[in-house]
């Protein structure tokens, strides 16, 4: 196996065993590991694909993909041209970008209000 595809393996079953003792969600930030040439690539070939998928469209595209592993996300950020600005993992139960924001609930809940009223 690549050479530092096993550490991040292993950093990510350690985070699996974190968020499934106390719920500590962990992110680790692939675009900050120097990664030989195919380490990435065996990286995410070992952590496969999973069910879930989502985009945002917010100031370019990221994407959020669940792994093969329930709990371990891949979330690619890119710029508003598709290029990469950081892709991470997250060992979360949910990807912190697909929780609504309390003051999102609050707007939301007053603008069906209006809606309703009118």
């Amino acid at each position: 196996m690549a050479l530092n595809a096993v550490p991040v393996l292993h950093e990510i079953r350690h985070a699996l065993h974190r968020l499934d003792e106390t719920g500590e969600s962990t992110v680790i930030d692939l675009s900050a590991i120097p990664f030989a040439p195919g380490d990435r690539q065996q990286l995410l070939e070992v952590l496969g694909n999973g069910e879930v998928e989502a985009s945002i469209d917010a100031m370019g595209r990221t994407r959020i993909n669940e792994t093969g592993f329930p709990g371990v996300w891949l979330v690619q950020y890119q710029d508003t041209s598709g290029g990469e600005i950081a892709t991470h993992i997250e060992i979360t139960r949910c990807p912190s970008l697909l929780i609504t924001p309390e003051p999102d609930v609050a707007e939301s809940a007053a603008l069906l209000a209006a809606r309703l009223r009118s």
